[in-house]
C-alpha cells in the first residue's frame, strides 16, 4: 500500500551513530518545513518499551534466539500499527532508528539459525508488508563501533566480536542486494560529512514526493 508520507529507516552495527544522525536530520528537515516523526525500535510504543526492557536487559538471564526474534516482531507489529502507519497516512516523514532489516542482520546473519526467507515471511506478517522508501546504512567496523558504546553494554552489545562481524557482513549483503532502497554511508568519516550526505540524499527523495514542503507544515 502507498501512503502520502515517506518512510526512512536508519540501520547499522553498534556504535554507527544512527541515533545522533537521525535526530540531527529530523531537526534539519523540520527547519525546511517538513512534518517529521522520529521513532525507534525496539520500544517505539508504550507496549514496545516493556518489550525493549526484556530484550536488552542482561540481568533477566538467557533469552533464546527464537524468543528474541518473536519479541522483536511483537514490538514491530505494535509499532507499525500504532505509530508508523498513522504518521504515513497523515503525510509525515517518518525517521525510524532500526526496523525490519535489523532482524535480518542480527537474528538472521548474526545468529545464523534460520533461513532469511523464513524471517522475511515473519516480518511481512508483523508489518503488514510495510517496507521503507529509503534505508540508510551507517557502516562501521565492529572493532570501531563497539568502542563507542557506554560502560554498561546491553544484552546485544555483549555478544562476541564474531557475532557483530556477521551482523555487519549481513547489512552489507542486504544493501548490495537492494541498491534502489539502500544508501550505504561510511560512518568512520567525520560526523559533519556523514550528516551532509544524509541531508542531500533525503532532500532528493523528498523532492520526488513533495515538490515543496506541504503548505500546512510551512505555516506551522
Amino acid at each position: 500500500m502507498t501512503y502520502p508520507g515517506v518512510f526512512i529507516t536508519f540501520e547499522g552495527p553498534e556504535g554507527s551513530g544512527k541515533t545522533t544522525h537521525l535526530r540531527a536530520l529530523a531537526a534539519f528537515l523540520r527547519a525546511q518545513g517538513y512534518p517529521v516523526l522520529t521513532t525507534h525500535e525496539p520500544g517505539g510504543t508504550p507496549i514496545g518499551q516493556r518489550i525493549r526492557q526484556i530484550l536488552l536487559d542482561p540481568s533477566l538471564g538467557v533469552l533464546t534466539p527464537r524468543a528474541e526474534v518473536l519479541l522483536f516482531l511483537a514490538d514491530r507489529a505494535q509499532h507499525v500499527a500504532q505509530r508508523i502507519v498513522p504518521a504515513l497516512e497523515a503525510g509525515q516523514v517518518v525517521l525510524c532508528d532500526r526496523y525490519a532489516d535489523s532482524t535480518l542482520a542480527y537474528q538472521g546473519y548474526g545468529h545464523r539459525q534460520w533461513p532469511l526467507d523464513t524471517l522475511r515471511d515473519l516480518i511481512h506478517f508483523a508489518t503488514q508488508g510495510l517496507w521503507p522508501d529509503r534505508t540508510f546504512l551507517l557502516d562501521v567496523p565492529p572493532e570501531v563501533g563497539l568502542t563507542r558504546q557506554g560502560e554498561a553494554p546491553d544484552r546485544i552489545e555483549q555478544r562476541t566480536l564474531d557475532f557483530h562481524r556477521r551482523v555487519r557482513e549481513g547489512y552489507r549483503a542486504l544493501a548490495q542486494a537492494e541498491p534502489a532502497r539502500w544508501v550505504l554511508l561510511d560512518a568512520t568519516q567525520p560526523w559533519d560529512a556523514v550528516q551532509e550526505q544524509l541531508r542531500a540524499h533525503t532532500l532528493a527523495l523528498l523532492r520526488t514526493r513533495f515538490p515543496q514542503p506541504p503548505a500546512s507544515a510551512r505555516r506551522g
